[in-house]
């Protein structure tokens, strides 16, 4: 019987060993295995891609293109495959391509489509809804060739004004006429019984100043609109005339502000935009042998600015009258980085004397000797 306890005991001592060693065979001596099987790489496909810059119309070519190996997983859609090269060919290209550059199908020509155009570089500095317009400018309106493409400025304009005949739409005063019977009409020698003349009462009225003798009313010279007067001292009638033409009032005023400039001169046509090539300074020997001074730069006669449509039809308007002479127009410099705008009076001959308190000078009884008629700088 106690034989049977320790065979008892041995028996549990054993299966507890074996439970130990089957717990740490478990844990830490069998392998483990993931949960999730490692995804396979995918292999590459080879596409194509141009080896050279090609410009836009190129008809591609088999030396043009050349294949690479590429992510089958990141494929652009649209990407020419490599097996489709030998179907490029003669394909047209539809924009500039650099060198690298992978092909797609969207960058060539389809059937039964034209190349776009491109229009001109100029335009992608010009923001939504801004027009371009150019304007002519002196050495002066162009604030001595000081503009640069980018520069802010502003425009002004100065206009001359007269006075009209409502009806008519001509310049005051206008001429005068007087009716003249020519006695009863003669149908046989088409005689009129009434004849319109002119007369003239500033030139010597009725008098040819050839013959001497008193003109027919064919050959009068024109007559001015006058005004009659009552002299202070005779107290009579007065019938004057002005003694020159209608002299113009001038304005001036702010047109635009802020407007940018987009480029100082004429823009260089398609032929010129070449690459500027390298000049050899000549020696002072050289310049005294040829005996000619080297032709400097040609001042700009133009400048064009980017304004809004509605501004771009008013210097259109004003461009219209300073070709009769009627407006002109002239540019101000602004400083760099200034976007604000300021409320302008307009300067006309009265705001002149009164806002610089500048006197009107009195009439003396003394003047300079010799007279002085016009003003001009020292």
């Amino acid at each position: 019987m106690r034989r049977g306890r320790v065979f008892f005991i041995l028996a549990f001592v054993l299966i507890l060993g074996l439970v130990a060693v089957a717990v740490v065979w478990l844990l830490f001596l069998r392998p483990q295995t993931t949960a999730q099987q490692a995804t396979p790489t995918p292999k590459p496909v080879m596409v194509v891609y141009v080896t050279q810059n090609l410009s836009k119309g190129t008809e591609l070519e088999s030396e043009m293109m050349a294949q690479i190996p590429w992510q089958q997983g990141q494929l652009p859609q649209g990407m020419v495959m490599g097996e489709q090269l030998p179907e490029m060919v003669g394909r047209i290209v539809k924009y500039d391509l650099p060198a690298g550059i992978p092909l797609l199908e969207s960058m060539l020509l389809s059937e039964n489509e034209t190349i776009p155009t491109s229009g001109s570089p100029w335009a992608l500095n010009i923001p939504p809804g801004m027009v371009a317009v150019s304007i002519p400018v002196n050495r002066i309106a162009n604030v001595a060739y000081a503009l640069r493409p980018g520069d802010h400025v502003n425009v002004i304009t100065t206009m001359m004004f007269v006075d009209v005949d409502t009806d008519f739409q001509s310049i005051l005063p206008n001429f005068t006429g007087i009716a003249i019977s020519s006695g009863p009409p003669d149908p046989e020698a088409g005689q009129l019984p009434l004849t319109v003349g002119i007369s003239s009462l500033s030139q010597g009225g009725v008098i040819d100043p050839e013959t001497g003798k008193p003109a027919p009313p064919s050959v009068l010279s024109p007559g001015i609109y006058g005004k009659v007067v009552i002299d202070p001292v005779l107290g009579q009638a007065v019938y004057v005339v002005p003694s020159e033409a209608q002299r113009p009032r001038y304005v001036s005023n702010m047109l635009l502000q802020d407007a940018v400039v987009l480029q100082v001169g004429n823009f260089p046509l398609p032929g010129e935009e070449v690459q500027p090539q390298a000049t050899v300074t000549p020696t002072p020997e050289a310049q005294q042998q040829e005996g000619e001074a080297p032709a400097g730069p040609v001042p700009p006669d133009v400048v064009t600015l980017i304004v809004r449509p509605q501004d771009a039809v008013t210097l259109n308007y004003v461009l219209a009258a300073q070709n009769k002479l009627a407006a002109t127009l002239s540019l101000a410099l602004r400083a760099a980085n200034d976007t604000s705008r300021e409320n302008v009076l307009p300067v006309t001959l009265q705001f002149l004397l009164e806002q610089y308190q500048i006197p009107v000078p009195a009439r003396l009884p003394y003047s300079l000797n010799p007279r002085i008629d016009n003003v001009t700088l020292p």
